[in-house]
């Protein structure tokens, strides 16, 4: 498959969130989503259990379900969001930088049924009761989340763009309706769009001074 022959420190400080330079109108071919699938898989995972599945989504219509279910969960936002104390972040909702994001997300919004494919990574679980306690989750979660930045480096360096949404997740079991998901031990993650960027010249983004958020030995 054509790379676009990064170095892996280009690709880890470059692979951003890709809501408005998706290109609508170039296909995906599903041999290059295979070959991403296939670097993700060796991506650690807790005792080698491989607990995770991506369902990728190209159907119009299916895409056109997705993305309703995906769009209420946005406008919903997350049970309890608004009775909660300020949000942790090192980042100013009241700055410009914010004031992008939101405009691309209404942007991503607005056509996320149009994207080439979505993607949703997924956990198997025994029961949904392995979530319930800190341990389970970073154990679960981390035997996901890796697999899944995997595929999004990979994709990166495939000319694609991705960006990890969770809006959806408010209406997880309707979701996993729609996708024929076992709900009881099948767990959504995130969904993300997966198609060409418009270019693929992408910088490293305003972060925190490292040190900010270094520590050792003690906090």
């Amino acid at each position: 498959m054509t790379t676009l022959g990064l170095s892996a420190d280009e690709v880890l400080t470059t692979t951003r969130a890709v809501r408005r330079r998706l290109d609508y109108g170039r296909a995906v071919p599903r041999e290059v989503i295979q070959e991403c699938v296939r670097i993700a898989s060796q991506a650690p995972t807790g005792r080698n259990r491989q607990q995770w599945d991506f369902v990728f989504v190209d159907d119009p219509s299916i895409k056109s379900e997705v993305a309703r279910i995906w769009r209420a969960g946005l406008v919903a936002g997350e049970p309890g969001e608004r009775r909660r104390s300020a949000v942790p972040t090192r980042m100013s909702f009241a700055s410009p930088e914010w004031a992008r994001i939101a405009r691309s997300l209404g942007h991503l919004a607005e056509r996320l049924h149009e994207v080439p494919v979505l993607v949703i990574p997924t956990l198997r679980v025994s029961e949904r009761s392995e979530l319930e306690t800190v341990r389970g989750q970073a154990g679960n979660w981390g035997s996901v989340i890796p697999a899944f930045w995997s595929f999004m480096l990979a994709a990166r360096e495939r000319g694609l763009g991705t960006a990890w949404t969770t809006a959806h997740l408010t209406y997880e079991r309707e979701m996993a309706a729609v996708l024929g998901l076992p709900y009881d031990t099948v767990v959504q993650v995130a969904l993300s769009p997966v198609a060409y960027t418009l270019g693929s010249e992408f910088r490293p983004a305003s972060r925190a001074d490292d040190r900010d958020f270094t520590h050792w030995n003690h906090w």
